[in-house]
């Protein structure tokens, strides 16, 4: 009997044995990835529930936090191929092929650009945490009447689940409406802080079950109480330095994204004058075979005209024989008729060879004429090509270019917290500015969260066409069902509802 009354333990007794200082855990980034591990292995192995769409974009997160930016030239078609990103109830689930959701992930990772490591991890446990199973250790437990139940213990406070469904709590009772908490033997007692709520009790199978419970009440039930608390001195610095660290690391993300689009610009424009320089390579070329054709040409037509001149020369000879035989003809005194007729017949057919040879001279003429205009021509053609490809030659080359670095922005006003100097005391203006950025740090976390629900809606709806109902679990039949009556509430609204007044006493 003096052990079971020993192990009694209640909210207030631990608030008196707790010193009034305490000292603050830093996690190191190795714990922080391995935690992150073991989320993400939870999540694979199917411990934690989790819907399709926020699979795919717990993964596109995953695949930021171990390649980095997204790079259409490096990751390209299946090289998502051999990474477990994705339960294989969500695979299995949907008629989609390896490629497909590797294509939905990808499109999702590419806007994720610019995020460092961390922030991509830190971002894949934002989305993780608010998964319904997140966090929350299940224990066997039985009421009064024998119902075997399931009770839950998360960062919230207490839940009583059926077992066959560990998504919706059917009672919850969370840290701040909680006044005492204990066990005597097998037995665990929850006394509510309203009066008028009766008090819960339920008995586990073995005692030390009863005391792992009471140990994670009181760890969780301690950080609930922590995190509603002003930040003492000490938190205030930590939290100094890291906004200086976050500011430190932003400005150098910021002056590496600048380098590398000035090495971009550097490259766009070696690119540029190296296709211009090929270009005028290829002009050269061009001009210089264009100019040989020309000469070629040139040749032939003075060739074509030289042969046109002497057979003009010939036909004139020709045409001036003619006319020399038939003066020699009539000069001939013809003696009889009939020779005076045949003579007129030989001088009419001179005649007509006379004057088809001297249409021929003429024709010949012009054509030669012409021959000489297209010799011309030609040479002024290869004039011309000569004088362009002189130009290409002479052509002034393109200077490299000397990007200005842009100036870095200015120095961000450095914390610098002086503990002799410096007085802690909460006054209401204190109270007043802690609310105010607790409030815009919520408004801020609800609008990414309605930008979050609505990209998670629209894959769900993309993807709802490839959907095998056959294959659906419990779990997704329940998350289908929560998802219709709460729509995008979120399983953190528990804190900020009031208190609920007048509740009627519990009933399991």
């Amino acid at each position: 009997m003096a052990g079971a009354i020993a192990s009694r333990m209640s909210f207030s007794s631990l608030k008196r044995k707790q010193p009034k200082t305490f000292t603050v855990r830093i996690v190191t980034m190795d714990a922080e990835m391995e935690f992150n591990c073991e989320v993400k292995k939870q999540i694979l192995d199917e411990k934690i529930y989790c819907p399709p769409e926020a699979s795919v974009l717990l993964a596109s997160y995953a695949v930021q936090a171990k390649y980095g930016d997204y790079d259409p030239s490096v990751h390209k078609r299946g090289f998502l191929a051999q990474e477990e990103l994705l339960p294989k109830r969500v695979i299995n689930l949907y008629q989609m092929t390896p490629e497909m959701w590797e294509e939905r992930i990808t499109a999702w990772y590419a806007e994720h650009r610019g995020r460092a490591r961390d922030e991509a991890e830190m971002e894949y446990l934002k989305i993780a945490q608010d998964l319904e199973m997140y966090g929350v250790n299940y224990f066997a437990i039985r009421n009064k009447k024998g119902t075997e139940l399931l009770l839950g213990v998360d960062a919230l406070g207490l839940h009583i689940y059926d077992p066959e469904n560990r998504l919706t709590p059917k009672i919850s009772f969370p840290w701040n409406e909680i006044r005492n908490i204990s066990y005597s033997d097998k037995e665990f007692t929850i006394k509510p802080l309203d009066k008028k709520i009766d008090v819960f009790k339920f008995n586990s199978s073995k005692l030390r079950v009863n005391k792992l419970i009471l140990q994670l009440c009181i760890g969780n039930h301690d950080l609930f109480m922590r995190r509603r608390k002003a930040d003492s001195l000490e938190v205030q610095q930590m939290k100094a330095q890291a906004r200086e660290e976050k500011a430190r690391k932003q400005m150098e993300r910021q002056r590496l994204a600048r380098e590398k689009q000035m090495r971009e610009e550097a490259e766009r424009t070696r690119d540029e004058l190296e296709r211009r320089l090929l270009q005028m390579k290829e002009e050269a070329t061009m001009a210089n075979e264009a100019l040989m054709r020309s000469e070629e040409t040139a040749d032939l037509l003075a060739e074509k005209a030289q042969i046109t001149e002497e057979e003009a020369k010939l036909l004139a000879q020709k045409a001036a024989e003619a006319e020399q035989e038939m003066q020699r003809i009539k000069a001939t005194a013809i003696r009889t008729e009939e020779e005076k007729r045949l003579m007129e017949q030989k001088v009419l057919e001179a005649e007509v060879l006379a004057l088809k040879m001297a249409e021929e001279s003429e024709r010949r003429a012009k054509e030669a004429d012409q021959l000489k205009q297209d010799l011309q021509e030609a040479r002024e053609a290869e004039r011309r090509a000569k004088q362009k490809l002189l130009e290409i030659t002479t052509k002034p080359t393109y200077p490299p270019m000397n990007p200005i670095p842009a100036p870095l922005p200015p120095d961000i006003t450095s914390f610098n917290l002086i503990g002799d100097s410096l007085s802690f005391d909460f006054k209401d203006t204190d109270m007043k500015r802690l609310s105010m950025e607790i409030e815009k740090e919520k408004v801020e976390y609800m609008e990414k969260s309605k930008h979050l629900q609505e990209q998670l809606n629209e894959l769900k709806t993309e993807i709802e066409a490839l959907k095998l109902k056959e294959r659906e679990t419990a779990l997704d039949i329940l998350h289908n069902e929560n998802s219709d009556r709460s729509g995008t509430s979120s399983k953190h609204n528990t804190i900020k509802k009031p208190q609920a007044q007048g509740r009627r006493p519990i009933c399991i």
